[in-house]
């Protein structure tokens, strides 16, 4: 194709920035020489930051920075600057604390004015083109005619965004009780939906830490009112149309209270950490509704975000090109009800009724998004049929469908690979391996960890954090390390092979010599040898994803464990110190640092098997819900530090260690967990 304009965002990799390629907007990419650039031009950085999946990054390039006019005025007075979020998380994270003291909100596509030196001073998301045109006309104004003005805010903003992330070391000795949980659990509760599920709002977000920690809290703490909260929020989120019903996997939040109507984007972080919720939830429960979601999101990952070096892809898009061509939100994953009936004429009645093609599956415009609202049991007794008839009746239309609508125009694929979206999917494979004995999950799972060995870790020992037609690129960021060193701790659980522990070691290694910050003792999310923002943020509180801080404490913590590293250790119960106030207070966005917290206030075992049916027994404990436990094991002699001296010929022996403390070796599992102590 010929194209009327084009920037130098041709050259990039990231399919985001590629999509501005060919505005009129004179797009450059996040790099030194731009920004040196600018500071010899004297121009003002306007700074653009999405990424691929984006609903509303789309309308807005498509109102403002498609259109000439609009283009003009940018090029003649800015350096305009396109940034992809989910390649650049340490640029998108430092101007978002600016726009979120500006305007007390955030979100994408963000839109910020800076200084040439990268100091931020206006700021916002989306914004209408006859808006967006009259704010910069302004800036402008203020910019030429008031420079000191200018200057004295963005002055101003910097040390309020330099406090932001500020952590100061807690010096009172570091204690940590059950107590102080459930009191964090009990400010929490009362945002609970007790009715739906998830917190009493909309939009509703799946938070897949948030539940991970409640379901440990109300496993270890026997709390069966909290435990039916967590099993309702996972059986409506699978009821709901924020799953892909027709084709697996889920979509980023549902904008309703009822998890009905998605924002249909799908991201890899999204499922793969999922996929580890409802593995663990059905060690639990045994609820045949957890495997489904979890075999139906793995196969499509498998179809649809996989490529043939194991390495899975970032994210799917929220829009797509209806029968008449335009863009449209949703347009892909939405049924009419006469197309239905077409298709699946005389099991249309059943279909109906399952996922409710009425008024409460209705979305907009005659499309309804699929919805569950009743159980299996419920609706094969309405119907007359077995539990199996009724599911080989929705196979059947499922599949039917499933090709129907492959037939239409697809969502966009961003197709570049990100080192801790990819570890979380690798994790997410492992426990599903763990929970369902499925080798092909397995398979994946090392597949993926080989591709990140191999592409994705230096030589130096370092990682890189984006891949993409076969080049590694941009230095990692504390969240790559964070999640490789989690998901190769887990491969290892599950395969005895010491390459993955070894390997995490090196890794945590690697973030004290280039990340750590010894005056908060916390880590900073950039490494030390990258070009410097404005702010060199930390990353503390967990939200969709967990904060790399939090990943990096509790892997410290059970690295000191295999490897009797007390500087591990340390530095774990330092971190959560530092935030122990925070987490108390405001518990749903600190949930992964109360995981931790349940490590240090109770009992955590050790659990060490060897001898050759070690790999036989690794199964049997991996198979049930024991998570206040790591293991260690070999099916030969070793000189891992939990393992020394413990190897007996012709013997498989299993060792249940807590507080420095062993109980007598025991050979069969079951044995064994009769030693280990679920409650708090």
């Amino acid at each position: 194709m010929s194209h009327k304009y084009t920037n130098d965002l041709i050259n990039e990799t990231s399919p985001y920035l590629l999509q501005h390629a060919h505005n009129p907007v004179n797009w450059k990419p996040w790099k030194p020489e731009v920004l040196e650039e600018a500071k010899k031009e004297n121009k003002m950085l306007l700074i653009s930051v999405g990424y691929s999946a984006c609903h509303w990054c789309h309308v807005m390039e498509h109102e403002s920075f498609e259109d000439s006019l609009v283009a003009n005025l940018m090029n003649k007075h800015f350096v305009n600057i396109k940034v992809d979020r989910e390649e650049r998380p340490d640029v998108d994270q430092v101007y978002m604390n600016a726009v979120q003291i500006m305007t007390g909100s955030g979100g994408w596509p963000m839109n910020v004015v800076a200084l040439p030196d990268g100091r931020p001073f206006w700021g916002g998301t989306y914004f209408k083109k006859e808006d967006w045109i009259k704010s910069l006309e302004q800036l402008i104004k203020v910019y030429n005619e008031s420079p000191e003005r200018v200057e004295e805010y963005a002055a101003n903003l910097e040390k309020g965004m330099k406090g932001v992330d500020m952590v100061i070391p807690n010096p009172e000795k570091a204690s940590f009780t059950v107590e102080e949980i459930q009191q964090a659990v009990n400010s929490w509760s009362t945002y609970f939906d007790g009715q739906k599920g998830g917190l009493n709002r909309a939009p509703k977000f799946m938070m897949p830490n948030n539940y991970h920690f409640l379901l440990r809290k109300a496993y270890q703490a026997q709390d069966q009112q909290l435990m039916d909260y967590v099993n309702l929020t996972l059986t409506k989120m699978a009821y709901g149309g924020i799953f892909d019903h027709i084709g697996g996997g889920f979509a980023r939040y549902s904008v309703d209270a009822k998890w009905h109507v998605p924002h249909f984007e799908k991201m890899l972080y999204d499922n793969g950490q999922l996929v580890s919720l409802y593995s663990d939830a059905y060690l639990v429960t045994k609820n045949p509704l957890y495997k489904d979601v979890v075999y139906e999101t793995l196969e499509f990952v498998k179809t649809e975000m996989t490529n043939e070096e194991g390495a899975f892809y970032s994210s799917l898009d929220a829009d797509s090109d209806t029968a008449e061509g335009e863009l449209e939100e949703g347009a892909f994953y939405v049924w009419k009800e006469e197309e239905l009936k077409t298709l699946l004429k005389e099991d249309f009645a059943l279909f109906k009724d399952y996922y409710n093609i009425n008024d409460y599956g209705h979305w907009e415009h005659g499309n309804f998004v699929l919805i569950r609202n009743d159980s299996d049991e419920a609706i094969a007794e309405k119907h007359g049929l077995t539990i199996d008839a009724l599911k080989a009746k929705l196979e059947a239309a499922k599949a039917l469908l499933l090709i129907e609508r492959n037939k239409r125009s697809r969502p966009r694929l961003d197709d570049k690979t990100l080192t801790s979206w990819n570890a979380w999917m690798l994790k997410g494979y492992t426990n599903a391996y763990q929970a369902f004995d499925e080798q092909a999950f397995l398979e994946t799972a090392i597949k993926n960890a080989n591709f990140i060995v191999d592409k994705q870790l230096r030589g130096d020992g370092g990682l890189n954090h984006s891949y993409k037609d076969g080049k590694s690129t941009i230095n990692g960021y504390l969240e790559d390390y964070a999640a490789v060193i989690e998901a190769f701790i887990t491969l290892y659980e599950a395969t005895l092979d010491p390459k993955w522990l070894h390997t995490s070691r090196d890794l945590a290694n690697y973030t004290f010599d280039h990340f750590f910050d010894d005056q908060s003792k916390m880590f900073f999310f950039t490494s030390d040898e990258d070009a410097s923002l404005v702010t060199r943020n930390i990353d503390k509180a967990d939200n969709v994803i967990p904060a790399s801080n939090s990943v990096m404490a509790k892997n410290l913590f059970k690295l000191s464990h295999y490897y009797g590293n007390k500087k591990y250790l340390e530095t774990s119960v330092q971190m959560l110190n530092n935030m122990k106030s925070d987490v108390i207070q405001y518990a749903s966005g600190h949930s992964n640092w109360l995981d931790l917290m349940l490590n240090l206030s109770g009992d955590y075992y050790e659990i060490a098997i060897v001898g050759e049916d070690a790999n036989a027994k690794v199964k049997e404990f991996n198979a049930q819900y024991i998570p206040n436990k790591l293991i260690v094991g070999s099916t030969t002699d070793s000189k891992l530090y939990l393992l020394e001296n413990r190897y007996a010929e012709n013997q498989t022996l299993i060792y249940v260690c807590v507080n420095s403390a062993c109980k007598l070796p025991v050979s069969e599992v079951a044995d064994a967990v009769k030693q280990l102590k679920r409650t708090l």
